[in-house]
């Protein structure tokens, strides 16, 4: 099969994922997996070729990105475990000033999501974010609107968190961790500062029923934690891994040589950066038992199992795609500039969107997307670290667009909140429009300046 008949059978394969994790709900790893034979099959590839495509994808991109997902998830689990989470918000809180909590919030939100994952962020720091507001005498609605915003741009855009990882991944930019965490950094910061506005702007007119009764108190849950791990190790399982993979981008980029340049790039291959972390967030650890070095690891490492199935089956289904004569029909489209340039981003932008508003799963349309656009870009020679790194963005960008009832972090953020559903379409859902919409926006506008 070839031609408009492939491309017709590619996004029959799309709907589907998206109709059976949506309306069946069924796990998008089956999904994925489901699609990759029965694309194959339906593509008339010869049987034996489906199979190698199927384990090539999947080997191939667990290979690469396995061990960088699992690391990043136990540094997470760990910060969040042992109060570091916590020592960083209370640090950057200080920084900030209480009378500017809502800004403290966002500031707290795009650090911890950094490695740890949105919805354990905002569980980690809910009871801080009312103590706060109760100090400081200001709207719970827009604590979590700023929190919740500034968590969800950096889950869904700097790396090591996995979905961004697995996007770099699944189009071959693995090698350029560093330039993606950069790019990454740039791209949050206007996606923050839109939330934070939101919080400004619509949060503080948001009355969130019975929180003039709150009685939690910031000195409290400080004191409660117990003892808190110092802010230089609180912070250097997330900042050591990321100074690690720069100094190797830069090495790489400035064509140094030597052994000094050799073990700069060695120590800052993500892999070993991320295994660096991990034994640095293991100094944070309260005492070394069976309940921390084991159950607390066992924890990350089931947290990490559906991420690596769900990356994996992405390449299982890219490669399948990949396999088949698409390729062929799509360079010969390349010709036509309406795909080309920043113009291009714009379809992993509303792949992404579409598949995040309708199975709720930032992650999952990260994964996807980036699995379904891989064979599109050497075709339209979109290769190197920045184009790349952007494409990266674009998908991440749309997979924050929009978080709705289908989606955990929703639920998570009104909870905790006490927001009506409402309340929450209004605060959580709006906001995260407007960051996808600004991110993108910020992509386009540094494809235009830097490619």
């Amino acid at each position: 099969m070839t031609g408009f008949g492939l491309i017709s059978l590619i996004i029959l394969a799309v709907l589907f994922i998206v109709f059976s994790t949506a309306k069946l709900k069924v796990h998008p790893f089956l999904s994925l997996m489901f699609a990759a034979f029965a694309l194959g099959l339906l593509a008339r590839l010869p049987l034996a070729t489906v199979v190698e495509s199927v384990n090539l994808g999947f080997g191939a991109l667990m290979g690469n990105i396995g061990l960088v997902i699992v690391f990043g998830t136990i540094i997470g689990v760990i910060l969040e475990k042992s109060g570091a989470a916590l020592r960083m918000a209370e640090v950057i809180l200080r920084i900030v000033g209480e009378k500017r909590p809502q800004m403290a919030m966002s500031i707290i939100g795009g650090i911890v999501s950094i490695p740890v994952f949105c919805d354990s962020g905002y569980v980690i720091i809910s009871s801080l974010k009312k103590a706060l507001a109760r100090k400081a005498k200001v709207a719970i609605a827009s604590m979590a609107i700023a929190l919740s915003t500034g968590l969800f741009a950096t889950h869904t855009l700097v790396p090591p968190t996995p979905g961004p990882i697995a996007a770099a991944g699944n189009i071959g930019a693995e090698a350029y961790l560093g330039t993606i965490i950069l790019i990454g950094l740039i791209v949050s910061v206007p996606t923050i500062i839109i939330g934070y506005i939101w919080a400004m702007k619509v949060g503080t007119k948001i009355k969130v029923e019975g929180e003039e009764l709150q009685t939690i108190d910031y000195d409290s849950i400080v004191s409660e934690f117990g003892k808190m791990p110092s802010t230089m190790k609180s912070f250097a399982p997330i900042v050591l891994p990321i100074v690690l993979i720069g100094i190797s981008s830069f090495t790489i980029f400035a064509d140094w040589k030597g052994m000094l340049a050799d073990i700069f790039i060695f120590l800052g291959t993500p892999v070993v950066a991320l295994f660096i972390g991990v034994l640095f967030a293991l100094l944070l650890l309260p005492q070394y038992n069976e309940q921390t070095l084991s159950d607390w690891i066992g924890q990350a490492l089931k947290e990490a199992a559906p991420i690596l199935l769900i990356t994996g089956a992405g390449g299982a289904f890219g490669k399948v795609i990949s396999t088949t004569p698409i390729a062929e029909y799509i360079q010969s489209l390349g010709e036509n500039t309406l795909l080309t340039g920043a113009l291009f981003l714009i379809i992993p932008f509303l792949i992404a969107a579409a598949l995040k508003s309708a199975q709720g799963s930032s992650t999952a349309a990260l994964v996807i997307t980036s699995t379904l656009i891989a064979p599109l870009l050497p075709q339209l020679e979109i290769v190197g670290s920045i184009p790349l790194a952007l494409v990266v963005m674009a998908i991440g960008a749309g997979a924050m667009v929009v978080s709705h009832v289908n989606d955990s972090y929703f639920w998570v953020v009104k909870e905790f909140s006490g927001m009506s559903v409402t309340q929450a379409y209004k605060a959580q859902t709006a906001a995260t429009l407007l960051q996808g919409i600004v991110a993108f926006l910020t992509t386009l506008l540094l494809w235009v300046i830097l490619v």
